[in-house]
C-alpha cells in the first residue's frame, strides 16, 4: 500500500457536478473520502467496503454525493452533484479502514494529500 492520491478537484458554480477520484491500489479492507474546510475539523462524508458491497453517506451529503470503486483499476470516485458553497474544502482520499459495527469505515491508515473543491455563488 502506499499513499493514495486524488484528484478532480476544481473550482465550480453552485448547483454544479464534479467527481472525485483516488488510486486506492492495495488498499483492504475498506476505504474513505474526508473533507476539512478552512477553520473545520476533518470530517469523513462517504466510505466504501467493495468486498462486502456496503457504503455510508454523511447525512450532511446523502442525496447529492455517492461513493463507488472500480475493482478493475482499483480506483474509488466520489460523484458530487448539486454542490453548495458549504461543500468548499479539500477533499481526502483515506484508505486501510476497519469496518466498524457493520456501518461505516474508520481508523484509516492512509491519507492522501488532497484535493481542493471551491463552490462558488
Amino acid at each position: 500500500q502506499v499513499m493514495p492520491v486524488e484528484s478532480g478537484g476544481d473550482s465550480v458554480q453552485a448547483g454544479g457536478s464534479l467527481r472525485l477520484s483516488c488510486d486506492a491500489s492495495g488498499s483492504t479492507p475498506c476505504m474513505g473520502w474526508g473533507r476539512q474546510a478552512p477553520g473545520k475539523e476533518r470530517e469523513v462524508v462517504a466510505s466504501i467496503y467493495p468486498a462486502r458491497g456496503k457504503s455510508w453517506i454523511a447525512d450532511s451529503v446523502k442525496g447529492r454525493f455517492i461513493i463507488s470503486y472500480d475493482s478493475a483499476t482499483d480506483t474509488m470516485y466520489l460523484q458530487m452533484n448539486d454542490l453548495k458553497p458549504e461543500d468548499t474544502a479539500t477533499y481526502y482520499c483515506a484508505t486501510n479502514g476497519a469496518w466498524i459495527a457493520g456501518a461505516w469505515c474508520d481508523h484509516y491508515e492512509y491519507w492522501g494529500r488532497g484535493t481542493m473543491v471551491s463552490v462558488s455563488t
